[in-house]
């Protein structure tokens, strides 16, 4: 959503955790956004002073489907503009002993950790000990995201101006060869206090300019005529440029010219991608060179148009990665597509 659009004079942000809250959801977070666009293509970015101010957020919620269903009305009665979707992952918490992945999982697998922004391993924040273990491992990348709001256990941790924000949670995507993300999980929730680990089925398709694969070609329905998404995430760093602009900016530029239903990019505070050493921002450090990843999320036949973008600006760097989206709501003023209706398909 728009960080400042309004639900009955609140901020959706704000209306949307106290629901996480009230529930009890597990964990929750809120990511703010560098630049984006949704359905009605009203640009939003940190890099101009008057578009600033209205930035895009994206608020993730973590716990057992009948908890996440039991909120999706409230929910959806909050987010009147913006997208939503639904998506299924396999939650693991407490004592992860090693795990048998499922044959769906093989090909790759996408890994988020939770943890509180307090958190430290061996005197090293949480993110950065659990970035390092992962490129240690062979993991294909990873970035670490500071929230701004969130529950934990089911609390709510509010973000202060004047507040260390230890509790608020922080977020780290990985993405790796399902048997290594598997090998790697006794050794990455011995790290931490109290872990929460999602795992789901992704295909890599790029990995430092090499195209390795292409997005699945999947359906618009299932069998049950219910509508089939689809979702790119393209991770690079603020340092990488195409021409004169940031690779992130050029690709959500392009894809609004192209009429894309909507792309948000995120910015990162720690990690990797590939062979390089994770890094972040640092004391005098004259460059950003911190982490981005970009999320577009479209039906399947505008992902295979939008590829063809992505491909050519991560033609030197960067790790794209695709995935099937079960199900989406994109809302704009007057106009609704999609739903909440889990659509299932084997691929």
């Amino acid at each position: 959503c728009g960080e400042r659009d309004r639900v009955g004079g609140r901020l959706p942000a704000d209306a949307l955790f106290d629901v996480y809250g009230r529930a009890g959801i597990e964990t929750s977070v809120m990511l703010r956004g560098v630049e984006g666009f949704g359905l009605e293509h009203h640009r939003r970015t940190d890099r101009l002073l008057s578009l600033s101010e209205d930035l895009p957020a994206v608020s993730v919620a973590v716990d057992a489907r009948e908890r996440i269903e039991a909120v999706l009305e409230e929910v959806t009665a909050i987010k009147r503009r913006g997208l939503i979707t639904l998506e299924r992952a396999r939650l693991l918490s407490g004592e992860v002993a090693a795990v048998s992945l499922p044959e769906d999982l093989h090909e790759a697998t996408k890994l988020t950790v939770y943890v509180e922004r307090q958190e430290r391993v061996g005197g090293a924040p949480a993110h950065v000990a659990i970035c390092d273990l992962l490129q240690r491992r062979g993991i294909a990348g990873a970035t670490a995201f500071l929230g701004v709001d969130g529950t934990v256990r089911g609390e709510r941790q509010r973000g202060r101006f004047f507040s260390r924000n230890a509790a608020v949670p922080t977020m780290v995507i990985a993405v790796g060869a399902g048997e290594r993300i598997a090998g790697v999980l006794p050794e990455l929730a011995g790290l931490l206090r109290q872990p929460l680990i999602t795992l789901e089925r992704v295909r890599v398709c790029k990995r430092d300019g090499e195209l390795l694969e292409r997005p699945h070609a999947l359906p618009s329905q299932d069998e049950r005529g219910m509508g089939l998404w689809q979702k790119l995430m393209v991770y690079t760093s603020e340092a990488a440029k195409h021409g004169r602009r940031p690779v992130h900016a050029e690709l959500i530029r392009r894809l609004r010219a192209s009429g894309a239903a909507g792309a948000t990019a995120l910015r990162g505070v720690w990690g990797f991608h590939g062979d390089h050493r994770p890094h972040g921002d640092r004391m005098l450090q004259l460059r950003r060179h911190v982490p981005v990843v970009s999320i577009v999320v479209d039906t399947p036949e505008r992902i295979a148009a939008s590829f063809e973008i992505v491909d050519e600006l991560t033609a030197e760097r960067g790790l794209v990665t695709s995935e099937m989206v079960p199900a989406m709501a994109a809302m704009a003023e007057g106009e609704r597509r999609g739903g909440l209706r889990l659509a299932r398909h084997r691929f």
